[in-house]
């Protein structure tokens, strides 16, 4: 390898050195402070190591791997939305009798394989990308909290997780025993597909369907958000389900595979029923994580709108709607993890899931209910937040398309969706309910990140050409 393949793998040699250097140092110090403390700095690092790897992208480092724009700005995404909730977990964890040291150490693995899989352009790495994040993410969500719940939600993610890998696993096979190659450049999915190479794309497109949490293949959400700690439930909805949209985007642009109408069809199907059976589902639910959970559903459906555009339209306007919007969500989503995460905390029973929990908080706390309120509007898609522009976007690539069907769920969806967001503002602003939790207590840093992330979902609301702008220069005139 050359000097400047070092340089264009310089995130991931970071993140990986991170990890030697947190093992080491828990092996011979058990000190939370200190843990979080490399974390936190290992994070920022792996933030300025963009600077340095972006200058020689685009460039395929082994036929493995390749390091270019998209592949950076989700790196990106992945290391802010970490880093705050790094932030947030420290005060979550610290009241515990348990000692916390390798929740770090798993969230920089899991944030290793991220980024692995954000640039994948082979089946190997995309493997050994997936299961690098899988394997810390099943301890993750039972970590590090007493009782039934969290391992129960392990264990179901747990099982069907590995389900969904070994089915991606066994697509691979058939597609190889069709093929002969694993590269995604070289694996053009010819006209007239053999049933083996048909087969393994409908067994990888299956096990992604899960992992992006697409009705059919939604059951196990709910239910692991619920039990996952509130900050690995954040993680669970950003960054573990955004490499795995960066991964599917770069397999199907560069495998010509959307030139098929089959596969539309099957993804135009997946769109419509995760944007209504998600939000449908969100209405009935009275713990707010549940709530999370189907409306991640419903918003993973919406971004399959421009994804499916691709087929018809210019490909760089169909990228630039998915990564903005992609953008937009993990800021709200953050957010959103972020308030539960500092209403809950190891010193109450749980995490502060029931909506019960919310009921004047206006008043018990204002300025995290002004920050909640302002992810919820952006969620519901309000004009002067980031997660309309991210929705009009998504309206442009579906126009350009001509896909009226996927644009009529994404309205009914969004009409849905605007109800239970409200409801929980309503409830915000209700009379404060007896015994309920969050009293008053001093900003930590945590928290100061927590409010940055709701002015950058206004002012990129209000003003979204440095988001633009950004994604623009990064994708460049990518294509696959």
């Amino acid at each position: 390898m050359s000097g400047a393949d070092f340089q264009a793998l310089a995130v991931h040699l970071t993140l990986g050195v991170a990890v030697v250097v947190l093992m080491l140092t828990v092996s011979f110090r058990r000190s939370h402070g200190v843990a979080a403390g490399v974390t936190l700095v290992a994070l920022v690092a792996a933030l300025a190591a963009i600077g340095v790897a972006a200058p020689v992208a685009p460039r395929t480092v082994t036929p493995l791997l390749v390091v270019d724009g998209f592949g950076l700005y989700f790196a990106a995404l992945f290391l802010l939305a970490t880093l705050v909730l790094v932030l947030l977990s420290y005060r979550y964890l610290q009241d515990g009798q348990d000692d916390p040291e390798e929740y770090y150490l798993l969230v920089l693995a899991a944030t290793l394989g991220a980024t692995t899989l954000a640039g994948a352009s082979h089946f190997a790495s995309l493997l050994l990308g997936l299961e690098i994040m899988s394997i810390a993410l099943y301890v993750l969500v039972a970590y590090p909290r007493a009782g039934h719940s969290p391992l129960e939600g392990a264990l179901k993610y747990l099982v069907l997780s590995a389900a969904a890998s070994t089915t991606i696993l066994f697509g691979m096979a058939l597609i190889y025993a069709a093929t002969g190659t694993l590269d995604f450049s070289s694996l053009r999915v010819p006209a007239d597909a053999q049933p083996f190479l048909v087969a393994g794309l409908a067994m990888v497109l299956s096990g992604v369907a899960f992992k992006l949490s697409l009705v059919p293949f939604h059951m196990w959400t709910p239910d692991v958000y619920q039990g996952a700690p509130a900050p690995v439930a954040g993680y669970l909805g950003t960054v573990a389900k955004g490499a795995v949209f960066a991964v599917l985007l770069r397999y199907l642009v560069d495998t010509g595979a959307l030139a098929d109408p089959t596969v539309l069809r099957v993804l135009t199907l997946l769109a419509v029923l995760s944007m209504l059976v998600g939000n449908l589902l969100a209405l009935r639910q009275q713990h707010l994580k549940r709530v999370l959970a189907y409306s991640a559903i419903a918003h993973f459906g919406y971004l399959l709108i421009p994804l499916i555009a691709l087929g018809r339209v210019d490909p760089t306007l169909a990228v630039e709607a998915s990564l903005v919007y992609l953008g937009a969500y993990f800021a709200m989503t953050v957010g959103a993890f972020g308030v539960v995460t500092v209403l809950s905390g190891r010193q109450i029973d749980g995490d502060a899931d029931a909506l019960d929990a919310y009921q004047g908080l206006f008043w018990r706390r204002p300025a995290l209910a002004v920050v909640f309120t302002v992810v919820l509007l952006s969620l519901a898609g309000i004009p002067l937040t980031v997660g309309f522009i991210g929705k009009f976007y998504l309206f442009a690539a579906g126009v350009s398309a001509a896909n009226w069907l996927l644009l009529a769920a994404l309205v009914a969806g969004s009409g849905i969706g605007l109800y239970y967001y409200l409801r929980i503002v309503f409830t915000m602003t209700r009379s404060e309910a007896e015994g309920a939790t969050g009293a008053a207590t001093p900003w930590l840093p945590g928290q100061w990140a927590l409010g940055a992330v709701g002015l950058v979902v206004l002012l990129f609301g209000v003003y979204p050409t440095p988001l633009i702008d950004t994604v623009r220069q990064l994708i460049g005139g990518w294509s696959g």
